[in-house]
């Protein structure tokens, strides 16, 4: 399963890791969806990396670069997207594609094109505080589970 996020927030671009913000639901959801495994802590971001893949997780953003102050989607200027068209050819395993967010679902036209199933994810940012973790947890437990990682 592959994981698409927009962009990375100015935290992460920073620090160098996706999710970085301590207010993102991220990584705290994916430690509920598989709470026998414990998650490296931040400070063990190859680690995290590494737990994720043993999960059958993978990250990426739907655009390579853009202009933007702070961290908004919203403020998203100049993007420039990804290669998602050779998804494929990279990953010839992927099985589902979830979009974290509505600015990463804006693509989903494409990557419906890969012929896998694709879902969109309420955003795992602290910006979308209209959904509670709970209510993030069922639906991220539900595209996981589609994609047999549970």
């Amino acid at each position: 399963m592959l994981v698409l996020g927009s962009f990375p927030s100015a935290t992460s671009l920073v620090r160098r890791q996706y999710y970085a913000h301590p207010q993102n639901s991220f990584w705290r959801l994916l430690q509920a969806l598989w709470p026998a495994s414990p998650l490296p802590g931040a400070d063990s971001y190859a680690q995290r990396c590494d737990w994720l893949l043993d999960k059958g997780l993978g990250l990426w953003d739907v655009y390579a670069s853009c202009e933007r102050q702070g961290s908004l989607d919203s403020a998203i200027r100049q993007p420039q997207d990804n290669d998602l068209a050779g998804l494929l050819r990279r990953c010839p395993e992927l099985r589902l594609i979830a979009h974290n967010g509505g600015e990463s679902f804006r693509h989903a036209r494409l990557t419906r094109t890969l012929g896998l199933p694709v879902h969109r994810l309420p955003s795992t940012s602290p910006a979308n505080a209209s959904w509670s973790f709970e209510r993030k947890l069922v639906a991220w437990r539900e595209a996981v589970g589609l994609a047999g990682l549970l």
